[in-house]
């Protein structure tokens, strides 16, 4: 896979000249710690919703923003008009925070052609880009994939990655919530972390919204492990800032990247999970 970040510039030449570039807005309602203040002056010009917190998600799910089924993202995306060939640019109005889960997402169902905007909308305004007030609508496609279930692992084993040490449980809460030093946002979750976790928070790979270099990035995750091939597995409060970890890795080379979907939000909910401090 390629350098999936384009920039603002890059992104006002296509949509000057590629009329079926797709550009999702992905931002989400719920403040990320350590985020940025959202920009909702309006969308980029073309733009369309993929709001993964209430329509691309399991909406039987008690957790928040879970990934949906295949069948239900298949027919989500192709209301966009998507197609598997499609070129697809997602963004959001925080920076780049919200995007790289979209990206993961998408890539899970089997599309190739998925870019980040770097910086989302505050990039694209101090660049110059035009905004619109309203979403625009297109026409809806035909489309009907599986998903790569190895993008998003779950629980049960996340546990036994845990127990036998078999992947790098990278934790991207703040050192604080890691250590159970500072209280959960959401109600009824215990704090700490998985056992035999490691903490990097998704704030140390940012810098004014957006991330920072490779050759920054780089040392961080050869911290965590010099070898590329090994499973990482990332997790967070929700499964939104595990994702920009795993966009870093990815720009770092590393190739075995997984998010756990359900997250701390499910670990500190269920108590017959264990957990360390």
């Amino acid at each position: 896979m390629k350098n999936p970040i384009v920039d603002a510039r890059w992104l006002q030449a296509e949509l000057a000249h590629n009329s079926k570039l797709f550009v999702l807005d992905c931002s989400i309602e719920f403040q990320i710690p350590s985020e940025p203040q959202k920009d909702k002056s309006g969308v980029i010009p073309g733009a369309m919703r993929f709001d993964y917190d209430t329509v691309f998600c399991d909406p039987n799910s008690a957790l928040p923003h879970m990934m949906p089924s295949a069948k239900r993202f298949s027919l989500l995306a192709a209301d966009l008009g998507l197609t598997l060939d499609s070129t697809i640019v997602v963004y959001d109005n925080s920076g780049t925070f919200a995007s790289p889960r979209a990206w993961w997402m998408l890539l899970a169902l089997g599309f190739e052609k998925v870019f980040i905007l770097s910086g989302g909308l505050p990039a694209w305004l101090k660049h110059g880009g035009n905004i619109e007030p309203d979403y625009f609508k297109g026409d809806t496609s035909q489309l009907s994939q599986p998903l790569k279930e190895q993008h998003f692992v779950t629980a049960q084993q996340v546990l036994e990655f845990s127990q036998h040490n078999t992947a790098v449980i990278v934790d991207a809460r703040s050192l604080e919530r890691f250590k159970g030093q500072a209280p959960e946002p959401r109600s009824g979750v215990r704090s700490g972390h998985i056992p035999n976790s490691v903490c990097l928070p998704f704030a140390d790979l940012m810098e004014n919204g957006e991330l920072k270099s490779p050759a920054e990035l780089t040392p961080m995750f050869e911290a965590i492990s010099l070898d590329r091939e090994y499973p990482l597995v990332f997790s967070c409060g929700s499964g939104v800032t595990a994702c920009i970890l795993v966009l870093a890795a990815h720009l770092c080379g590393y190739k075995n990247l997984h998010v756990y979907d359900g997250s701390w939000t499910e670990w500190g909910q269920r108590s017959e999970l264990p957990i360390e401090l």
